[in-house]
């Protein structure tokens, strides 16, 4: 009883909460509703029109010395104001949009749906007649040889190699990324491991890749020959991942900052988007340090699917070329051992190393690499979520708050044994010890950080109505991150314009997988005042006891008849 007087008394001194209107909360953006772009010449082609937004090409050098160097200093001298991020809903969620949309967060995903992610369509014809996979593409940039293929369907892939002493964790890590990140929200192309005989390929004539300086070069058969006879092989057959080319007109990648001014749809900031920066929390799980603006794609979805040019349309927002994750190798074995630790140039470390002669103890020195799990190199369940870092400082990333980070987290345990299992398993590496260390490496580094961003803002979520009782599903408990012995539950309850406390407490009843319920007083009658008049309005708190925040429920009391509606959550501060 002694608590619940406290949880009231906290309250009130907070001053009265919010009060959320009578309506239902936002679940789609309207981002996903087509929009008409003004039509222009295509510099590429005089006399053909486009009527979509420009394409927009990252410049591999300009990018990482902005992000290191320009950025950091530009902020020395300016005023940036962070706040909560800018598209989230009353129920302190993301609405599905073109950059995000809820999956394993919203139902039920079984493992095995898991495990075929963005996959839907048939597998590659690997058995297909020799010379029947045309090469009519080289790899732009990025770390890992490949080349585009045509399938006799008319299907198109993107093909790369695993990087001389990497074995195969590059392959493998792109099919296993790609479906944790897609059945989490985010969008990315279908990436499979296949594994293919070296005459099933042709080559297009004329071809030419350029790499990461910039510079070009023919891409002939030579060429072709030295990447397959450089790539991991079973037999005879040559191991590569396979990624689908995205559907619609690829114009280049996002920013994670600033809106894209010819996107009609695009108008909240990339640093203020919860789904861009709570995807901070799945990138440190995956040690996914490479997520910057180059491993992404902005695709124009055209109304006219014969006129991929034309209005209107929307723009989707991908991630691509997730084969950084699960410990990247470099030649500069110190590099390595930073990943996760430190940005490429990280300007704290540099100067505290240069006044101390570098006799101060870094996280990664302690970093090891072992038998059972050589190919992620130094890819480990040593993680502080709080100091993860990527390769260089990502503005959206730096601008995530404790709920943004919550929210990642609330997706994050989401995942079971079962479904990193079977996410693993698609990666398909030859030995079985690499299988069972990278399944284990993810549950504990999963489990990091869940005990992390769960044990400061609430972590009941999923809370909807049922009959005269609230109900919701504790992600502490369910995922059993702390142990039973922390949980005790208590609720109070605020009613009216005055937001009066009521006496009493409120009856809770936790259940089986963390679901916990609580009893709802009845606060006004059928008929009489408006639906949405203040006298029926209620606030329920409840506490967990585990040490994490409150949660406000917001609901009006619309009578025996009409019932209770749900309105709005908020996760208090400890």
């Amino acid at each position: 009883m002694r608590r619940i007087v406290a949880v009231a008394l906290v309250a009130a001194c907070a001053g009265p909460p919010a009060r959320f209107p009578l309506r239902e909360p936002m679940w789609r953006d309207t981002d996903l509703d087509p929009v008409r772009v003004a039509c222009r010449p295509d510099p590429k082609k005089p006399d053909h029109k486009v009527c979509r937004p420009d394409e927009y090409e990252s410049s591999f050098a300009w990018d990482g010395f902005d992000n290191m160097v320009t950025r950091p200093f530009s902020k020395i001298f300016a005023v940036d104001l962070n706040g909560e991020a800018w598209n989230t809903n009353s129920l302190d969620e993301t609405p599905d949009s073109a950059w995000f949309t809820n999956r394993i967060g919203k139902a039920p995903i079984s493992p095995e749906d898991a495990a075929r992610g963005p996959c839907t369509e048939d597998p590659l014809p690997v058995d297909a007649p020799d010379g029947s996979w045309v090469v009519d593409l080289g790899k732009l940039n990025g770390a890992n040889p490949g080349f585009r293929v045509m399938l006799p369907d008319g299907r198109r892939y993107m093909l790369k190699a695993d990087e001389p002493g990497e074995a195969e964790r590059a392959t493998g890590a792109t099919a296993i990324a790609t479906r944790l990140y897609y059945t989490a929200g985010w969008w990315v192309p279908c990436d499979s491991v296949v594994y293919v005989r070296p005459s099933i390929f042709s080559l297009r004539p004329g071809l030419t890749v350029t790499d990461n300086t910039g510079a070009t070069r023919p891409f002939d058969l030579g060429r072709l020959h030295k990447l397959l006879d450089g790539a991991n092989h079973r037999g005879e057959l040559v191991r590569l991942s396979a990624s689908r080319w995205l559907t619609g007109r690829a114009i280049g990648p996002f920013k994670y900052e600033g809106t894209k001014d010819d996107d009609p749809s695009d108008i909240i900031p990339h640093e203020h988007r919860r789904d861009l920066r709570g995807a901070r929390v799945i990138a440190a799980w995956l040690n996914h340090f490479d997520s910057r603006e180059q491993n992404s794609m902005n695709v124009w979805l055209s109304n006219d699917p014969k006129d991929s040019d034309s209005s209107p349309g929307l723009v989707r927002h991908y991630y691509l070329d997730l084969g950084d994750c699960f410990g990247s190798q470099w030649d500069w074995d110190e590099m390595s051992r930073r990943l996760g630790y430190a940005y490429y140039f990280d300007f704290g470390y540099f100067f505290a190393d240069w006044l101390t002669f570098g006799f101060i103890w870094r996280p990664w020195d302690r970093a090891r690499r072992t038998d059972e799990g050589w190919i992620f190199g130094y890819f480990s369940a040593d993680l502080d979520p709080d100091e993860w870092h990527g390769g260089y400082p990502n503005p959206a990333f730096n601008h995530m708050t404790e709920r943004d980070g919550a929210w990642g987290a609330r997706i994050l345990a989401r995942f079971t044994d079962e479904h990193v299992a079977q996410a693993v398993a698609v990666g398909e590496y030859t030995d079985p010890r690499h299988v069972a260390y990278l399944a284990r490496t993810l549950r504990q580094r999963r489990d990091i950080l869940l005990r992390r961003y769960l044990s400061v803002l609430s972590p009941v979520t999923d809370v909807r109505v049922h009959g005269d009782k609230v109900c919701g599903v504790d992600l502490a408990r369910r995922t059993k991150v702390f142990p039973d012995l922390v949980f005790h539950y208590s609720a109070g309850a605020f009613a009216g314009a005055g937001r009066e406390l009521l006496p009493g407490h409120l009856t809770v009843t936790p259940g089986d997988d963390g679901a916990v319920c609580v009893a709802l007083p009845r606060i006004a009658g059928d008929g009489g005042q408006l639906p949405d008049d203040p006298s029926r309005y209620l606030v329920v708190t409840l506490v967990n006891g585990q040490g994490s925040g409150r949660l406000d429920i917001h609901l009006y009391d619309l009578g025996p008849s009409g019932g209770y509606r749900l309105v709005g959550l908020e996760r208090q501060n400890p």
